[in-house]
């Protein structure tokens, strides 16, 4: 069953909020997050994201780059930027935009629960991301960024999130991306008792997004463990910084992707190869799909509907969800595009930039081909992942997006 542990958060003064969270250092490239953060300071992005703080030639993996986190974490302690609370306690960290909003608890869970299968994963991790993030936490001796997890809705945590929601946030900013952040301080011993009590029956918890914070976590905690002869297992670098957020709440957007070379491909050629497993539709408009196994396809200023014929679907889990069926039906054997993992002509683009994207990019020849998908549903993950599965790269954009800052959980 699922453990969530309080803990001594470090966080901004409320004053400096919104000037320390910042978007998370993974979805910004290093030019991004310099424009991002230029004239401010106190953006956490000069911690998730220190080489913009160095030149722009350097190695961003370098050891100088952790070791420039390490002093600019430093700096904000010493400022008065960052101030430790004064026990341990649960927060609620509630985002909103356009009428969706989800509240989630933020806490420590269990690096034990992670290795254990406790905490459910569904994307395989690149080394070199998780080298990046260990050397980070290391250097940093802190989990600076939190994991999203989701659980299988509970009504009894849904009341106790209410009553919380009734009091005054202690932080409430909406930056220029319109996303409403609000974050309140569980201070009352009743209250996070009743929590963990309600968590404590909670079989399963599921990384949403953070794969790799969270394998970096374990990693470092391994690490940890491994130096310190007087090891218990209660030592803070044995769990990791996380927001639990119910599974009605998530939001998954479309994950679609778009490709350099047609083959030579003319549309009459390439739709005569695709009709045995579609029906195929033109269509006047964008095309953003809305039902499963259905696909929007842009070409030559054209927009096609593509419609797997019923007889076609997979029963596997994996095999039937819309990332499989593209590469299975469309882009391994028309395009030869044998892993989107490695093949230099596939790009993804996330659905929060919009479908007109993947025509904007068609249009200005970077590419020939576009292909946009139904996003990947909450339950199909939540399946996936309880078949202890893997998902194809790329099936899942969450939005909103965590800020960086809120809190941060040091490691001792």
């Amino acid at each position: 069953m699922a453990t969530i542990r309080p803990f001594r958060g470090y966080r901004p003064l409320p004053e400096y909020a919104s000037r320390v969270a910042s978007k998370p250092y993974d979805v910004l490239t290093s030019d991004e997050a310099r424009l991002e953060a230029a004239g401010e300071p106190f953006s956490f992005l000069r911690i998730g994201k220190p080489e913009i703080d160095l030149d722009t030639e350097i190695d961003i993996h370098g050891p100088e780059v952790y070791e420039k986190a390490k002093e600019n974490i430093g700096r904000f302690l010493n400022e008065g930027i960052l101030k430790q609370d004064p026990h341990p306690f649960l927060y609620l960290y509630s985002l909103s935009k356009d009428g969706h909003s989800q509240d989630g608890i933020v806490c420590c869970v269990s690096v034990e629960e992670y290795d254990d299968g406790t905490i459910r994963k569904h994307e395989l991790t690149r080394p070199d991301k998780e080298d990046d993030r260990t050397k980070h936490i290391i250097a940093t001796n802190a989990q600076t960024g939190p994991i999203f997890l989701t659980y299988r809705e509970n009504p009894d945590v849904n009341a106790l999130v209410a009553s919380i929601r009734k009091e005054s946030p202690e932080y409430d900013f909406t930056p220029d991306d319109g996303v409403r952040h609000l974050f309140w301080v569980i201070e009352s011993h009743d209250l996070i008792t009743k929590l963990k009590q309600e968590f404590s029956v909670v079989p399963r918890l599921y990384v949403a997004d953070g794969h790799h914070r969270a394998a970096a976590a374990a990693r470092a905690c391994r690490e940890r463990a491994a130096a310190n002869p007087s090891h218990t297992g209660e030592e803070e670098y044995n769990f990791f910084l996380a927001v639990l957020f119910p599974h009605t709440q998530v939001r998954i957007l479309d994950y679609n992707r778009t490709l350099k070379d047609d083959r030579g491909k003319n549309p009459a050629a390439l739709l005569q190869e695709l009709e045995t497993t579609f029906h195929i539709a033109t269509s006047t408009d964008n095309v953003r799909p809305i039902e499963k196994h259905t696909f929007g396809l842009y070409m030559k200023e054209q927009w096609y509907t593509l419609r797997l014929k019923e007889a076609k679907v997979p029963a596997d889990v994996i095999q039937r969800l819309d990332v499989s069926v593209l590469q299975e039906f469309v882009l391994k054997p028309v395009f030869d595009v044998q892993d989107v993992r490695t093949d230099p002509r596939i790009d993804f683009v996330g659905g929060i930039r919009g479908v007109d994207e993947l025509k904007r990019r068609v249009d200005a020849g970077k590419a020939t081909v576009a292909f946009s998908l139904c996003p990947t549903s909450v339950e199909e993950l939540l399946s996936v992942a309880d078949a202890e599965k893997i998902m194809p790269p790329k099936s899942t954009w969450f939005e909103p997006k965590l800020r960086d800052g809120v809190v941060i959980h040091f490691l001792d």
